[in-house]
């Protein structure tokens, strides 16, 4: 880790210290690490679109609309490649919210997640994309914390 000296507005530090306490951070550097990484997420980078990642595609839409259901299970069959899992509620009796796990490239997840939210009778949709790093051979073999369940 490196180490960065900067100076802050009065005003602006007061503003960091709020987020840090909302947040629960332990201190400033935690907190400005946080807001740097949600900052670098929002960036478009030009090389990263084949990157892996993982995606939440959050859909509300109208299953009354014709043959709308059928075309969205369709979709998501045929990227059967991209889904690790799916929730679906009945949010009314016209509405429905699904949410979408998705992993895959960026640009495939992206592509695919726009092709979604375009489909007539999607009313609101939204993607949010996290990296879903390679684990290399040597980080593979490192000690991994205990975060609570098992794996089988």
């Amino acid at each position: 880790m490196q180490r960065v000296t900067m100076t802050i507005d009065d005003d602006l530090m007061a503003a960091l210290d709020k987020y840090m306490e909302a947040g629960g951070h332990q201190n400033r550097s935690e907190a400005v690490r946080d807001l740097v990484r949600a900052g670098l997420m929002k960036q478009p980078k030009l090389d990263d679109s084949d990157r892996p990642c993982i995606g939440a595609l959050v859909y509300l839409y109208d299953h009354e609309t014709r043959q709308l259901s059928k075309r969205l299970m369709h979709d998501h069959h045929s990227h059967a490649d991209l889904s690790i899992a799916a929730l679906h509620v009945h949010v009314d009796a016209e509405t429905c919210l699904e949410v979408s796990l998705l992993r895959g490239a960026k640009s495939e997840v992206e592509h695919f997640a726009q092709h979604v939210i375009g489909e007539r009778g999607v009313r609101y949709g939204q993607l949010v994309v996290a990296p879903a790093e390679a684990h290399s051979p040597e980080s593979a073999s490192a000690p991994k914390p205990h975060h609570g369940h098992s794996h089988a």
